[in-house]
């Protein structure tokens, strides 16, 4: 496994995907199964433990390749669009039937059991979750499932937003999380991976991974290096530039997604150990 980030590498020294053979050691390897999220959100752990720590959310809709399933009800698997590796409970998943061609993009909607916005709704779903068309019913929107979800607060799964930091700016005041990717609770790199996705650019992760992505940017404390979206990183840290000296983040110092002075964060932050690593631009 040397060499290999195993929070992406679906490898462990008694299993391992198929496509890796040859390329790790495992005692055997299997093909996985094609699985996507039927809950609201699916936890995903390093661990098959509901006590272990959440290391990142699978969005309702979102696939997965699951390569086992215990008899204690946890899958082992890797999600599609951004590689992470980890545990989920099984009975959040179900077999692949239908690609998606849907996705929300209000912060968060409701779905009803009918085309009645006054009957009881049976589920929330939240920003960036997909779903399958069946077909379109006055305001509505039918899932394959038969759930009825309100025409706007969804868009064509090919739609791509004009501003990221727009996108960002939609879960101000959302509780910050560690580990959550929804508008119940987010932490600092989800905010900027959701808003990045939703405006078509694939995006890693963890901010470690994100300080990868784009080109570096020279800053030295003059605002006027920076623009709209530029990412800007501490030690576990990143944040969006929104301009007009702003950063907006999810941070665990206000427990929120929160917009504050970038100069004010940026000693704050210091105050605390962490001096401002990179700043990158998409």
């Amino acid at each position: 496994m040397s060499g290999f980030d195993k929070r992406l590498t679906p490898a462990r020294p008694d299993l391992a995907a198929s496509h890796l053979r040859g390329k790790v050691e495992a005692e055997r390897f299997v093909d996985g199964v094609a699985m996507q999220v039927i809950d609201v959100s699916a936890p995903l752990r390093s661990v098959p433990s509901p006590e272990a720590s959440l290391d990142t959310e699978a969005l309702h809709g979102e696939r997965v390749t699951v390569y086992e399933e215990t008899g204690e009800g946890w899958s082992w698997g890797q999600l599609n669009r951004d590689g992470y590796v980890g545990w989920l409970p099984s009975n959040a998943l179900a077999r692949e039937v239908a690609k998606p061609t849907h996705r929300v993009r209000a912060l968060r909607t409701f779905v009803f059991p009918k085309p009645d916005i006054k009957s009881p709704p049976v589920a929330s779903l939240s920003f960036g979750s997909v779903f399958t068309l069946k077909r379109e019913q006055a305001d509505f929107m039918v899932t394959e499932t038969g759930g009825f979800i309100p025409k706007q607060h969804v868009v064509p799964l090919d739609f791509r937003e004009s501003d990221s930091v727009e996108a960002a700016a939609r879960f101000l005041g959302t509780p910050y999380l560690w580990g959550g990717k929804t508008s119940a609770g987010l932490d600092c790199s989800a905010l900027v991976q959701l808003a990045l996705q939703s405006a078509g650019r694939e995006c890693p992760r963890d901010s470690d991974m994100q300080q990868k992505i784009g080109h570096h940017v020279s800053f030295s404390g003059d605002e006027s290096a920076l623009r709209r979206g530029d990412l800007i990183f501490w030690k576990g840290h990143v944040g969006l530039y929104a301009g007009r000296g702003m950063l907006l983040h999810a941070n665990a110092f206000h427990m929120a997604v929160a917009e504050e002075p970038l100069t004010a964060a940026i000693e704050r932050i210091r105050a605390a150990g962490s001096e401002l690593l990179d700043v990158r631009r998409i």
